[in-house]
Parts: C-alpha cells; sequence; structure tokens
C-alpha cells in the first residue's frame, strides 16, 4: 500500500485498512481497497466500506461459496457454510471484527 499517494479518501482508507487487517496480504489489501473505493460504496464511511470490500474479498477468493454456489446451493446457505473460513482468514491477516450468521457483514456484496 503506497503511502502518501491518491486523494484525500484512498489515503483514509489506506490508514483504516492498516489498523483493520494489520497482516493483509498486499495483494488482498489492493483488492479490498480496490473494493472499498468502489462508486457504489461511496458514500459510507472508509470503515464500513472497507468491511463490506473485506468480507466480500474473503467470502469470494477465501473461501469454497463460489464452489457451493455452483453446486446448488443459495445464497444464504452458501454463506452460512463458509462463515468458518471466511472468520479463520480474518483471524489470520489480524481483524478482531467477526462475520456472523446473522448477516451482520451484509452490505454490498449480494452475490
Amino acid at each position: 500500500m503506497l503511502r502518501g499517494k491518491g486523494t484525500k479518501r484512498q489515503r483514509e482508507m489506506r490508514r483504516h485498512l492498516r489498523r483493520l487487517a494489520p497482516r493483509i496480504p498486499y495483494g488482498d489489501a489492493e483488492a479490498v481497497l480496490d473494493g472499498a473505493l468502489a462508486p457504489h460504496l461511496r458514500h459510507l464511511p472508509p470503515a464500513i466500506a472497507l468491511w463490506q470490500a473485506m468480507t466480500a474479498r474473503v467470502r469470494h477468493a477465501h473461501s469454497p461459496y463460489e464452489t457451493l454456489l455452483d453446486e446448488g446451493y443459495d445464497r444464504d446457505a452458501a454463506r452460512f457454510f463458509v462463515l468458518d473460513d471466511m472468520n479463520a482468514t480474518l483471524q489470520d491477516w489480524g481483524v478482531t471484527r467477526r462475520v456472523d450468521a446473522d448477516g451482520s457483514d451484509d452490505g454490498a456484496d449480494h452475490t
């Protein structure tokens, strides 16, 4: 994550991400930042946009979510079955917040 580069919002997002996920790998950090800076999340505070982008990244890139959907599970069932994988990845990244079965991570990612 480059320091001092970008818009005020981009710099703020990078600072928040370093605090939220201090051990996130560079490639994942860039993907999360890209997601959090997407136009449809522009109206959200950085912390919320980052959380939504981070849970989407973990769900789609670090869990069997897509495979479960391909196997015919509906979105809610697939999300339920990947909770442990998602929370393990978040823990590895140093994130203290967890994804709950009640959908408290829900937001921009509805796939």
